[in-house]
Order: C-alpha cells, then structure tokens, then sequence
C-alpha cells in the first residue's frame, strides 16, 4: 500500500512553502507500510528559530488553503523542532542542530522517497 494521493499532493504543498520561507533540503518519505498513524513524513530544516517558526507558519498557511488543518503540533515553544500532524502527513520543521543530531532521514532510509517536484519548486 503506498501513500494516499492526499498525502503526497499535502507533502508537496509543504515542502514547497518550507522552501518559500527559506527552508532547507526537504525531504518527503512514504510511511504508509511502516506505520499505521500516518501516510508521509516531511522533514526540512532551518538555521535558526526564527526561520523555523516562519516555515511553520509558512505550512500552515499552505495547507490551510487546501482545506487541512493540524491535529496536533508539538514543540512551538522553542522553535528547535515542531512537528504539525496532519494525519495523513506529518511535518517534522528541524533547526539544523537537531537534523543532524536525530537524523530522521537515517530512520527512515527503508521507506520510498516522495518525489517534491513540481510543488515544491524553487523560482
């Protein structure tokens, strides 16, 4: 079983608002066989807190546009890593550090990478 249409078509959506708001390298995978809570992961990063927030908030925007709102968010208050729940995608928003400190993309390695283009596009 592979990811729902709607997860790649909210993954796409948001790596291509993270990389508006200057986000680095996002990198969407297909979970849906490993786990059971969720479709897709995102995960991007930044160099700092502020820019972490923008890029929330830059996701939030872009998904609440196509009618998706966050069942959970977690770790806003320091901005170092927030993760918004979307139930079929969950977005993991890294300050660098932390990216290179838990290495999400080493866990989940096993599992298909979600193609970003043409969403998540940089002009």
């Amino acid at each position: 079983m592979a990811a729902s249409e709607r997860a790649v078509e909210l993954a796409r959506l948001a790596a291509g608002a993270a990389l508006d708001k200057k986000g680095v390298e996002p990198v969407a995978f297909d979970v849906s066989e490993r786990l059971a809570i969720t479709d897709a992961f995102l995960i991007v990063s930044a160099s700092n807190e502020r820019q972490v927030g923008a890029i929330v908030d830059g996701i939030e925007e872009a998904l609440l546009g196509v009618g998706a709102k966050p069942v959970g968010r977690e770790g806003v208050g320091d901005n170092r890593w927030v993760l918004l729940d979307y139930l079929d995608l969950i977005a993991h928003v890294q300050h660098s550090e932390e990216r290179s400190v838990y290495s999400l993309e080493r866990l989940w390695k096993d599992c298909p990478e979600i193609p970003l283009e043409p969403a998540a596009q940089t002009s």
